[in-house]
Formats: C-alpha cells, structure tokens, sequence
C-alpha cells in the first residue's frame, strides 16, 4: 500500500488522485483496454473518460454528462467488498451511478458487457 494514502471517515483514500489515474492510464489491465477500446470516441454515443478521479478516488470509466461510472473488478475486489461499498456511496453522493463488471466477464462477452451499459445509457432508470 503507498504510504502516502491517507484514512479519511474509514475509507482509504488517496492524497494524490490526479497522479495515480495518469499512473493508472499507463499500467490498464487486459479487460480495461479491450473495454476502452470500445467506450472511446463517443463509440457509444457519449464522451467516456478512463481512470477519471472524482474526489479521492479514480473511477475506471466515467461519463461525467451521463453521470455513470463504470468500474471493472478483479480478484481483490472480492476480498475488499466492504471498500467498494463505502466508495460506491461516495460516488452515489456526487450524483454518479456505478456499474460493475468483472474482469472475466469483460473478457469473456465484450458484446454483452457493451449492450449492458448501451442499454442503461439509454435507459437510466435500469440502474
């Protein structure tokens, strides 16, 4: 864990969110890149932006006029679901709906994953 992060209200929270999104853009796993791949240039009919900090944290993708984040989870998310939750609440009370997806299914059904999050932009209330 980077020394520098900080506890703030019991959630981990990073000083410094500018510097670790453009960290992140550098470091994208497989299942962000095959997903970005398909969000960028308004492909969906929205501007999406990837490692987008919102206050202390980063979201993967975020469609700040939609108010949508999507987050992709790995393996160490199932082990910090606590975290999640309190970041999710967070994100809800800046007015952001969050989406998840797991890396798998990212990367096992990219159409699927992509008619999921279409289908919310095009109908809010799903969510």
């Amino acid at each position: 864990m980077n020394q520098a992060a900080q506890t703030c209200d019991q959630v981990l929270v990073d000083p410094n969110p500018a510097g670790r999104a453009r960290k992140l853009r550098r470091e994208q796993t497989d299942a962000e890149k095959r997903l970005w791949s398909r969000l960028r240039d308004h492909r969906l009919g929205v501007k999406f932006r990837r490692q987008f900090p919102i206050g202390p944290f980063v979201a993967d993708f975020c469609c700040h006029e939609c108010r949508l984040i999507i987050e992709i989870d790995g393996e160490q998310h199932a082990a910090n679901a606590s975290y999640d939750e309190r970041r999710t609440a967070f994100l809800g009370e800046q007015g952001y709906r969050v989406l998840r997806f797991w890396n798998h299914e990212i990367m096992a059904d990219t159409e699927r994953v992509l008619a999921q999050i279409f289908d919310l932009l095009k109908n809010p209330q799903n969510l």
